[in-house]
């Protein structure tokens, strides 16, 4: 996993509410344990007609949406089931933070775990990211702040262990990695072996 410390982009606005991971990456594309290639099938089913063309209304097949790598979303993004494949597909597709009122605990941790970041935002800047379309936003991870074209700053929540984690580019396993003289330290010094 890279380091996430700041990110910076427009934000492409997508404001359905309940999208759920099974919208996000439908389950007929989850035969595989491998991220790459998975951004092709985001939002399929919504994206798509049923002959596989891109449906133009969809917001993401627009051209302003390009490059483009914060979404904003409705409220209670990423509900439903726990497939870890929804972040995997949200970053393989080259989206790397999610803005909404409210996102799913379990979406939320494994987007956190693999370097995608949830943002949650108070009611009246969501609305306002919302009304405001391709607007600039920087998402400071150290700070835990998302600044919007540099006239409002607001903060967002984020655990420690998880933002200690993105500033230094490592995963849970990673983390253990990093503690292993001190693990084995304890390990020879206890006074009971297993």
């Amino acid at each position: 996993m890279q380091a996430v410390k700041i990110i910076r982009s427009r934000t492409v606005v997508m404001p359905t509410t309940d999208i759920d991971t099974d919208q996000i990456i439908p389950a007929r594309f989850l035969t595989t344990t491998s991220r790459e290639g998975l951004g092709q099938h985001l939002f399929n089913d919504l994206r798509r007609d049923s002959d596989g063309r891109d449906k133009p209304d969809f917001e993401l097949n627009s051209p302003e949406a390009g490059d483009c790598q914060v979404l904003v979303a409705g409220n209670n993004f990423g509900c439903g089931s726990s497939r870890e494949h929804a972040p995997w597909a949200l970053l393989d597709y080259g989206l790397k933070a999610v803005i909404s009122t409210e996102i799913a605990d379990i979406f939320r941790n494994n987007a956190l775990k693999n370097g995608f970041i949830p943002v949650v935002v108070d009611q009246k800047t969501h609305e306002h990211l919302l009304a405001n379309p391709g607007i600039d936003v920087t998402i400071d991870i150290e700070q835990s702040t998302l600044s919007i074209a540099d006239d409002l700053a607001v903060q967002f929540p984020i655990d420690s262990f998880s933002r200690f984690c993105l500033l230094n580019g490592i995963d849970q396993l990673g983390y253990i990695r990093q503690q292993s003289s001190a693990i084995e330290k304890f390990e020879e010094s206890r006074p009971w072996k297993p």
